[in-house]
């Protein structure tokens, strides 16, 4: 039996001090603080959460002064301001005993009014569900509690017993019975409880059948939406999961019942779920947004928002998002562990640590908080507080080869290498993998360079770097080292990306059938402006070619590299034509025809459509925007016009825009270089005096000394420490067939 309601009940009156049937500000204050006790307010905290709850739940405040009523604490619990249990348990308080009878199988009355989103209205429904036909076998009843959203929870059906065919009999009896009541809002009412108890016993399809007829005698109502498509979510169906959940947001939005415009957020929360599911972190964070948004109590809501953009890449708005999760629900341990994810990727380990230490505080056994602690300590140079964070990982999981490993170069740093080699043999009994191998030759590496001159020193052994004031070209011919740096660093975004993959006319075609997958967002949006989810929809479409797991990961690139870019005022809203633009230089395909393309998806902009010509300012801030996305300097031109007040209403046509493009100072000339990079094939038989590499692409041979580079080690200016020089002069061959 769940004793949900009895427990907000006795929550309610212990801070009820004067009795008067309200938790006025001073009570409520109380409340929040006593199921907080790790968590200690300011004055200034504490009003802005006491302002947002009296101002979401105004409706169940009669009187001001007065406050808040035992519906509206109710209704708190039920949007996820809370957790009903954990608050009842930190207070310390108890149940009234009661008496359970032998073959129980519903709840009760009171604690369908807490649970569910829909009371039950006729007196004749609730004879039909307490019906001895519907009545479970106790290894079928679960007893925990759960949130009105998506669980995790799944039912096997070849696990329930013999009697299962009997059991689905007897509900298509009560289907019929509640279908043969004189009304339709009757009807509707039993299919809504039957339903109801199958779906808190995982019996999904059962549920979905009654909360699909549901639908059919009352289309208007958001509750059977919802539940449907919690049902298909926990059938694996989420794809349809997501129609009825748009179906739901579709009737909340419409107003038709405006008793239902609380589950707005909990509609966002479970399309996020089923997002994030599919591998669609942006469209996710664009719902969780959307749901925190609507209730900004919702805990949950701010800590799945700061796990997906954690997975976008986006590691500031990771930690704010989790910072406000953490605030609303201290004890959340996992999130704990994300802030540390959000905040190493940032580069602040101090941060880090104070938040690990947190979560093992919460959980001194949590063994990844234990590992990852180590591990930060060791990236520190704290050898011997690493050490102490892996041993005690290996107190609570003995068998734990990662963090016996960590031991073992944490006891190398400390100087400790007798007891360094111990744990080494312990690592290898625990288990013989090849990752074990690898670095203890990555140490043999070490100890190599290691050089025994007393200060600590560690030097590389082959090469030195030089200053790119040391390389010389023999003619123009040779591509400029800061040139080459800049075009690496674009093929390799080029690569993570999966652009170098993606076809410029498929790219082409996408922008001119102007598909815009579904999403709610963007019905309030401007024709040419779009939600980075469906943006991420685009790209799904762009991609396809790519597995599940590349396709996240490219995704997270170009939203950092470019999508971040253009949501400047960080209002998750894209301008689609720019999009196009930015990424149509690096697709597949002839140089001049992605040129080509770039034009075209800037003739999408809003004052050039319907033209054959492009607005020169708008050419100018895109090559400047381009530039800027591809970290290529500027040389400020358009920033003195634009500081002088200068302003260009001419219009230039395609030959003057792949002008402007292709200039080497202003434009984007380093796509000449980049070409090169694409083209590349092995060089002969030669290999990289640095890094020993074969070849593959131009080769840069130094006419002194003779030895030849890669494109990567000459871009970073590394050369053979055996060839120091005051000057190094290079010239460029072209990669051979």
């Amino acid at each position: 039996m769940d004793y949900r309601l009895e427990k907000v009940e006795i929550i309610f009156h212990k801070f009820d001090a004067n009795q008067d049937g309200c938790l006025n500000r001073e009570e409520m204050k109380a409340l929040v603080t006593a199921v907080n006790p790790r968590v200690k307010f300011t004055n200034q905290q504490m009003k802005v959460i006491l302002d947002e709850v009296f101002k979401i739940y105004k409706q169940f405040i009669n009187d001001e002064e007065k406050g808040l009523t035992l519906d509206g604490l109710l209704r708190s619990y039920k949007d996820g301001a809370g957790d009903i249990n954990r608050d009842f348990d930190a207070l310390g308080l108890e149940l009234n005993p009661t008496p359970v009878a032998e073959d129980q199988a519903i709840e009760s009355n009171d604690t369908w009014t807490l649970a569910e989103d829909q009371a039950i209205e006729f007196n004749d429904t609730w004879t039909l569900t307490e019906d001895r036909a519907i009545k479970f076998n106790d290894t079928w009843t679960l007893t925990e509690d759960r949130a009105p959203e998506i669980s995790e929870k799944r039912v096997l059906w070849e696990e329930l017993d013999d009697n299962y065919a009997a059991f689905v009999k007897q509900w298509g009896v009560l289907r019929l019975r509640a279908d043969a009541t004189s009304s339709k809002e009757e009807a509707f009412d039993r299919h809504m409880a039957m339903a109801k108890v199958l779906y808190d016993n995982h019996l999904y399809i059962e549920a979905f059948i009654s909360f699909q007829r549901a639908c059919e005698l009352q289309p208007t109502h958001i509750i059977p939406w919802f539940r449907l498509g919690c049902c298909l979510y926990q059938l694996g169906r989420h794809e349809e999961a997501k129609g009825e959940f748009f179906q739901a947001l579709k009737a909340a939005m419409a107003g038709v019942r405006s008793s239902d415009y609380y589950l707005l957020p909990q509609i966002h929360v479970n399309l996020g779920i089923v997002f994030q599911q599919e591998g669609m972190f942006l469209t996710a964070c664009d719902h969780y947004r959307e749901a925190s948004i609507l209730c900004p109590t919702h805990f949950r809501a701010w800590k799945l928002l700061g796990g997906a953009l954690l997975l976008v890449g986006e590691y500031k708005a990771a930690v704010m998002a989790l910072e406000i999760a953490l605030f609303l629900k201290s004890d959340l341990e996992d999130e704990h562990c994300y802030m540390v994810s959000a905040l190493l990727a940032m580069g602040d380990q101090d941060k880090a640590i104070v938040y690990l230490e947190k979560a093992i505080d919460l959980n001194p056994h949590n063994v990844d908080a234990l590992f990852n602690l180590g591990e930060v300590y060791m990236d520190k140079g704290s050898y011997h507080r690493a050490c102490v964070g892996f041993t005690s990982v290996l107190n609570v999981s003995p068998n734990h080869w990662k963090a016996q490993l960590g031991r073992v170069v944490s006891l190398f740093g400390t100087g400790e290498t007798e007891e360094a080699m111990k744990a080494l043999k312990e690592a290898l009994k625990i288990a013989n993998r090849v990752e074990l191998h690898d670095r203890i030759v990555y140490l043999k590496q070490l100890q190599k360079m290691w050089k025994g001159n007393g200060n600590g020193a560690w030097e590389e052994a082959n090469y030195i770097i030089v200053e790119s004031s040391k390389f010389k070209r023999t003619d123009e011919s040779t591509t400029l080292r800061l040139e080459l740096a800049n075009a690496l660093a674009i093929r390799h975004f080029q690569k993570i990306s999966g652009m170098n993959r993606c076809d410029v006319e498929l790219l082409k075609k996408q922008m001119s059938e102007n598909y815009i997958p579904m999403s709610y967002f963007d019905c309030s949006l401007p024709e040419k402006c779009v939600s980075k989810g469906s943006v991420e929809g685009i790209l799904c479409r762009l991609l396809s070619f790519l597995g599940p797991k590349p396709l996240v990961e490219a995704i997270k690139a170009i939203n950092q590299k470019i999508l971040c870019v253009l949501d400047e005022s960080k209002s998750s809203r894209i301008d689609l034509g720019l999009f196009y633009a930015l990424v149509a230089p690096l697709c597949k395909g002839p140089l001049d025809k992605r040129k080509r393309v770039a034009y075209y998806a800037l003739l999408r902009q809003p004052g050039n459509e319907g033209s054959s010509k492009l607005r020169k300012t708008d050419a100018q801030s895109y090559i400047k925007l381009l530039r800027t996305v591809y970290n290529i300097p500027s040389d400020g031109a358009n920033e003195m016009l634009e500081m002088n007040g200068e302003t260009d209403t001419s219009m230039v046509s395609l030959t003057g825009f792949l002008a402007m493009f292709d200039d080497p100072d202003c434009g984007f000339g380093v796509m000449s270089t980049l070409l090169k990079l694409e083209t590349g094939n092995r060089n002969g038989s030669y290999v990289c005096a640095t890094c020993g590499y074969a070849i593959i692409g131009s080769r840069f041979k130094e006419i002194k000394s003779h030895f030849s580079l890669c494109s990567h080690c000459y871009s970073e200016g590394k050369v053979p420490s055996a060839c120091q020089q005051e000057e190094y002069i290079f010239r460029e061959y072209a990669n051979r067939s």
